[in-house]
């Protein structure tokens, strides 16, 4: 039998698009909110699919941290002061939806459970949010 579980975080972090031409090329930050859809096999001990804190450990590797784009010239300039989480390719919210489930997926089997993103959106603010949907394979 298959179950489905739900996880909200948030993580406060700065980041900026630099192949982006508009106000979101300049450094800035958000509140982002993170919800996550498991799905898998319960453990047969302990009755759980993922543990709850794995998906907020996860995404709090995000949580007050500078994201830039490998290619950005001034993440050299920042890690000199604070350290940066790099991305490859622009840090946008759908690349950010993509990193945490495959951060997700890879811990899961790490822990060698049958769990595995169903469905993730991350909110960059209260009004906009990508969503990536995943099929069970």
């Amino acid at each position: 039998m298959i179950t489905r579980i739900y996880k909200e975080v948030f993580f406060e972090a700065t980041h900026r698009l630099i192949h982006y031409r508009g106000k979101c090329f300049r450094l800035h930050g958000h509140q982002w909110r993170v919800e996550v859809w498991i799905e898998g096999t319960s453990d047969e001990r302990t009755g759980i699919v993922l543990d709850y804190n794995c998906i907020k450990e996860v995404v709090g590797r995000f949580d007050h941290q500078v994201i830039l784009n490998a290619d950005d010239p001034m993440a050299a300039s920042i890690e000199a002061f604070h350290p940066v989480v790099t991305t490859p390719g622009d840090p946008t919210s759908e690349l950010i939806a993509a990193l945490i489930a495959d951060m997700i997926n890879a811990e899961a089997a790490r822990q060698g459970l049958d769990a595995r993103v169903a469905k993730i959106r991350v909110w960059e603010s209260t009004s906009c949010y990508a969503e990536r949907t995943y099929d069970r394979q």
